[in-house]
């Protein structure tokens, strides 16, 4: 068994920042590169641009668990090497869905669903096994026992690091690279996505180390997966949670991007100038993110992990129904409930991971966080799909609050679980 050196936990997270630039950058680029390159009018634009999203997290739906599966018969790093070289290759050829489509006669929207895709493929091969090595170098060389007190308290820290570096990584794009459409034009911010994820695939070979045992044989194990969950109420609880917050920063991206952008038109302000402005707010969130998911972990580890997950879901779904009350999302008030959906953000992301890790057999890691990324994809495609309508038909804030009220029903079960006799095998109370 190969050891696990301070360096590889660096190399994570490193390529955790790197994996979330890539994949935040794709989607906030999304809205101005349909507007300005394809034209894309106003009265589709939110069902157009959720449309692309579903597609891709259907790509991610079909492929996730299998490949959190393969992760666990060939290694992680062969699946994250080569998934930043297919979306690497595939944000090359993005800039130029226009001239692609006229030349193959697809059209240069059809070229753009089909490249976010195989990106999007890419790039489920990466993300889940962030948390698979989280969980993987938690138990150390081997000599640390999955079940131990020691795993149970380092792991949330170390997953809680990855997810810092992850916020930092949307924190960066939002903030500042998402200024380059401004100055150098959309396409030259695009082409910056390639270099992004040829990179993440150096760093991965180059940096990172395999431990975890390789299964020889066999299939998925959806039985037993499905047995954990019905016996589990913890993991019970992450699963649902997965499902309504998983999607929280991709509705924040997605929509507030593409509200701000065609808001401009009202105010009379450039959409690349609105673009640059949404991205302060977005960026915004990630920064409280940044600034509190270590606290989340130490939180974790001290309150349990169903409190944690229950206040997330508390301060998230305060934030979403509290952008019902915004009527111009460039202005200052906007601010207040991006506050709360970043204060919540990270609890409802680390502490369903921590559980899922928690009760995992070892053999079956990547396997069950691929079935929990699952219903995660599920989640994300049931809330865009219903959020791109009910931005066309109710208005630029109804797939928000939409969000918050899933946020608020899961929060209420994740309380009745606490009210009840808790399971001695769950981890739901602090060490």
């Amino acid at each position: 068994m190969k050891q696990v050196e301070t360096r590889h936990h660096n190399a994570l997270y490193l390529l955790a920042a790197v994996a979330m630039i890539f994949m935040t950058l794709a989607l906030a680029l999304q809205p101005l590169y349909l507007r300005h390159v394809l034209g894309l009018a106003r009265d589709n634009a939110g069902f157009v641009n959720a449309n692309i999203q579903v597609i891709t997290e259907l790509v991610d739906l079909l492929s996730v668990g299998y490949l959190g599966y393969l992760s666990d018969r060939k290694g992680r790093i062969p699946v994250v090497y080569y998934g930043f070289l297919l979306s690497g290759v595939s944000a090359l050829l993005l800039p130029f869905s226009l001239e692609l489509g006229i030349l193959t006669g697809a059209g240069g929207l059809t070229l753009v669903y089909l490249l976010r895709s195989t990106m999007s493929l890419g790039t489920t091969a990466v993300w889940p096994q962030i948390a698979a090595l989280a969980g993987d170098f938690s138990d150390g060389d081997g000599s640390i026992a999955h079940d131990s007190q020691e795993a149970h308290r380092l792991r949330p820290r170390l997953l809680a690091k990855a997810g810092f570096m992850m916020a930092f990584g949307a924190t960066l794009v939002y903030t500042i690279l998402m200024q380059i459409p401004r100055q150098s034009g959309v396409v030259v911010a695009m082409l910056l996505m390639s270099g992004i994820a040829f990179a993440g695939g150096w760093v991965a070979r180059r940096f990172l180390v395999d431990v975890a045992p390789r299964v020889a044989t066999g299939r998925i194990p959806f039985q037993a997966i499905l047995q954990m969950v019905k016996r589990e109420e913890a993991l019970r609880l992450s699963f649902f949670s997965a499902f309504t917050s998983r999607n929280d920063m991709v509705i924040i991206g997605l929509f507030l991007m593409t509200w701000a952008v065609y808001f401009a038109d009202i105010l009379g302000m450039d959409s690349a100038e609105a673009a640059a402005r949404a991205g302060m707010v977005i960026g915004f969130v990630g920064l409280i993110v940044l600034l509190t998911i270590n606290i989340w972990g130490e939180l974790i580890v001290r309150l349990g992990r169903v409190p944690a997950m229950v206040l997330g879901l508390a301060l998230s779904g305060a934030g979403f129904a509290g952008m019902g009350l915004i009527v111009n999302p460039l202005g200052g008030w906007v601010f207040l409930p991006a506050f709360l959906v970043g204060l919540g953000q990270a609890g409802c992301l680390l502490a369903p991971q921590v559980v899922a890790l928690d009760l995992a057999p070892l053999a079956m890691r990547g396997s069950v966080l691929g079935v929990f990324n699952t219903v995660g994809c599920l989640g994300i495609i049931f809330f865009l799909q219903v959020g791109g309508l009910l931005f066309d038909w109710l208005g630029p804030s109804a797939p928000f609050v939409f969000t918050g009220v899933a946020n608020f029903i899961i929060m209420f079960y994740g309380l009745f679980i606490l009210r009840a006799k808790p399971s001695p095998s769950v981890s739901m109370s602090g060490s």
